[in-house]
């Protein structure tokens, strides 16, 4: 019966600008699925990307279980739990208020990401030296850090300057904690039992208490 309706004549002779009110499009289905395709795929990928991280350092901790791979665990969930607490003392409210219900200065996303970017450029350069390879990882690593970023101000959910904020302090936290590390923890670690049971029981405290929040309050939220 639809189909019977779009082929009279009024249907057949309308202009675009009067198919388009009647939501018929005359473009190709091939055109409009891949548009709504890109459109998914940016809403995942900005979904999933605080996922991927917390991912990316339980396989770390797995893979290598020793005193680092718990050190960036740590560092991870501070740095979390750090603009979680930034969020509230600053009180700054995102582009579109309805979109959250928590502030968003600094962003999260991207203080948790560029936390994540910036160790792993620095271990690169730790363990392989600069030269050309880690020159194109550390940029690939750094755009792709940058474009996860940017999904937050695409999509409404913060400012430019809350973006850029979250990025800088966790840069900055990222330093400092891999400087940390190399110059006094890791001595420490590797001669003093208390302060292995301090790193083992401060690193599962601090990832499983975030990864609890995440569960709690991230799954059923928008992105």
């Amino acid at each position: 019966m639809v189909t019977e309706v779009i082929r009279t004549p009024v249907f057949r002779n309308a202009t675009p600008d009067d198919r388009e009110g009647f939501g018929i499009s005359d473009g190709s289905s091939s055109e409009f699925h891949s548009d709504m395709f890109s459109e998914g795929l940016d809403y995942i990928i900005n979904k999933m990307s605080k996922w991927l991280f917390a991912a990316l350092v339980a396989a770390l901790v797995i893979w290598k279980h020793d005193g680092e791979a718990l050190w960036v665990a740590m560092g991870f969930a501070m740095n979390s739990w750090l603009a979680i607490a930034l969020k509230h003392i600053l009180n700054h409210e995102r582009p579109i208020s309805t979109l959250r219900s928590d502030p968003g200065m600094p962003s999260s996303h991207s203080q948790l990401i560029f936390f994540g970017v910036i160790f792993i450029i620095l271990s690169m350069a730790k363990y392989a030296g600069l030269n050309g390879n880690t020159l194109i990882a550390g940029v690939l690593t750094l755009s792709s850090g940058s474009y996860l970023s940017w999904l937050r101000i695409s999509h409404k959910l913060h400012t430019i300057r809350q973006v850029l904020v979250g990025a800088v302090l966790g840069a900055i936290f990222s330093f400092l904690w891999f400087q940390a590390w190399y110059s006094f923890i890791f001595q420490a670690f590797t001669t003093s039992l208390w302060v292995r049971v301090a790193v083992f029981f401060g690193s599962a405290s601090l990832c499983v208490s975030y990864v609890l929040f995440m569960f709690k309050n991230g799954l059923a939220e928008k992105p």
